[in-house]
């Protein structure tokens, strides 16, 4: 077999969650070219090299964060042993829906099932209730949106029969959360994580109001130290985070640093904004799945190294800050329209995050198009940018080895 290791490999991912909200796994989309969503060609052509190609170069580690690995499977891989390449105690293989249960697919998968993969179905419909594959299957993904209501609670429970697990795809909203709940689904896939939950009479609280505070100070050309001395002083979980953060791993410094102002000095005015912003969405998000402030962290550091591709090299201080933000609606469940005027950010990220026409919304549709595999989105804005998109996929997995480290970091302080 050979490894096309030189060609470009586009890989994007979604979270599975339980019904805690806890990813537990994500499933990778690949492409080998944006060319392969515009000509037709057959799944199976250079799919083998391109899996193996991917994951050797970027790495299950940086894509899934240790959790595991769904992976889609053609006829045609399944039956030259592909999963083979890969580790059974990381990879689910996904059997996509249009492949028919012959004895040769049936025996592949058998053996698959033997060596420890898991096996999962993709887009069951209740009339596949008589179909072979449920004899190996694992867990059964439904289209929950294209389902009928009354056949989602039946799928569900034929399947929890059977044990297998029920997954519940194309979960957009919060409503469409607890309705797959309510009708026996255990994972869900989809994006309904980060969208808010509109209250009428959400507020800000006292304790978001002192990060917003900290950011109002930090954001400043000419903040002064001793006033965000003042701010920090004023909140003691600041101080504890802010020494747990300058004394982490992170800096490895060789002594342990126990003055507030010391910290800020040895930080510097580049780092000192981007621990306040990390900081305060942290907090601010402390309710909601950490997959939302890992999320927006990811984002964040694409901003800023995508920056210099696309002739904004000077302002990859917002990009990180607009990255960092664009998912601040979901995380304090208000409109964003309401929450941008109060955070200190450059008039045109804010108005990127509002939906506005300009070089900042073209770089966050992108960064989110590329994020979720939707490839077309990411044709059409990567090339308003008039940006090399064969510079995505190590912008993308350096973007999360960071996003990683950073989430350690943060979940530790």
């Amino acid at each position: 077999m050979n490894t096309a290791v030189g060609d470009t490999v586009f890989v994007a991912r979604q979270p599975i969650f339980d019904k805690q909200k806890a990813v537990q796994a994500y499933e990778l989309l690949f492409r080998s070219g944006l060319e392969n969503r515009y000509t037709g060609t057959s799944g199976d052509i250079s799919t083998l090299d391109l899996i193996a190609s991917s994951l050797l170069v970027i790495g299950l580690d940086e894509l899934t964060g240790r959790k595991r690995a769904f992976i889609n499977f053609t006829r045609n891989l399944l039956l030259q042993e592909t999963a083979d390449l890969l580790p059974s105690d990381r990879v689910t293989v996904e059997i996509i829906e249009d492949i028919q249960p012959d004895d040769e697919v049936l025996a592949a998968c058998r053996k698959l099932k033997d060596a420890g993969y898991p096996i999962a179905l993709d887009d069951f419909v209740l009339s596949n209730m008589g179909t072979p594959f449920l004899d190996l299957a694992d867990i059964v993904k439904v289209d929950f949106l294209g389902t009928p209501p009354e056949d989602r609670a039946r799928i569900a429970e034929e399947l929890g029969r059977r044990n297998i697990t029920a997954l519940a795809e194309k979960v957009e909203t919060i409503e469409d959360f607890a309705a797959a709940a309510a009708a026996g689904y255990t994972l869900f896939q989809g994006y309904f994580f980060s969208k808010p939950v509109i209250q009428v009479g959400n507020r800000i609280t006292s304790n978001r109001l002192t990060q917003f505070r900290l950011l109002n100070e930090v954001t400043r050309p000419d903040f002064s130290y001793d006033q965000l001395e003042g701010i920090m002083k004023q909140d003691v979980a600041l101080t504890y985070h802010l020494m747990k953060y300058i004394n982490s791993v992170w800096f490895a410094l060789r002594h342990e640093v126990t003055s507030i102002k010391h910290a800020l000095v040895l930080l510097g005015p580049a780092e000192i904004r981007k621990w306040a912003a990390l900081m305060s969405l942290r907090h601010m998000g402390s309710d909601k799945p950490s997959e939302l402030f890992l999320r927006s962290i990811t984002r964040a550091r694409m901003g800023e190294c995508l920056a210099p591709h696309i002739g904004m090299k000077a302002q990859a201080p917002d990009l990180f800050l607009m990255g960092m933000f664009s998912l601040i609606d979901a995380l304090l469940d208000m409109p964003m329209a309401d929450i941008l005027p109060k955070l200190p950010l450059a008039e045109p990220v804010s108005k990127a995050l509002l939906g506005q026409p300009s070089l900042f919304r073209a770089a966050n549709d992108t960064i989110v198009a590329y994020e979720r595999g939707d490839w077309d989105s990411f044709a059409t804005a990567s090339k308003e940018l008039q940006l090399d998109t064969q510079i995505m996929p190590s912008l993308f997995s350096g973007s999360l080895r960071w996003a990683n480290q950073a989430f350690g970091v943060f979940l530790a302080a």
